[in-house]
């Protein structure tokens, strides 16, 4: 790959983007929540992020698939956690929209990267 590190790829920023937003969303949750939805939402945006970081330090392209492939499952984990904060009423549909728009452009892009380092 031409990128030197994983902070030069755009997947990571809007990974950390991501994340960021899911703790600021968050934040509103009901303090019960805490070690429920709460966490998992937060575990499962972080380690997109990490998971694309990790897996593009390590410089063979088994590795990466596979750290992209553990990517790939955390963010259909959000999505499928969104959906749920959004039946029980802790996000708006807009928050909703917003944040599915965000992870199908990162799953797009990782995809993208799967099949670039597949050839």
């Amino acid at each position: 790959m031409k990128s030197t590190s994983y902070r030069d790829l755009e997947v990571w920023q809007k990974a950390i983007k991501l994340a960021k937003n899911i703790y600021e969303i968050t934040e509103n949750f009901p303090a019960r929540e805490i070690y429920g939805i709460t966490n998992q939402l937060r575990r499962s945006a972080v380690s997109v992020a990490s998971n694309i970081a990790e897996d593009q330090a390590r410089h063979s392209k088994k590795e990466f698939k596979y750290f992209l492939g553990i990517s790939l499952g955390s963010l259909a984990e959000l999505e499928t956690l969104l959906t749920i904060a959004l039946e029980i009423n802790y996000i708006s549909e807009t928050i909703f929209s917003d944040l599915l728009t965000t992870t199908d452009e990162i799953t797009r892009r990782i995809k993208g990267l799967l099949k670039y380092i597949s050839i």
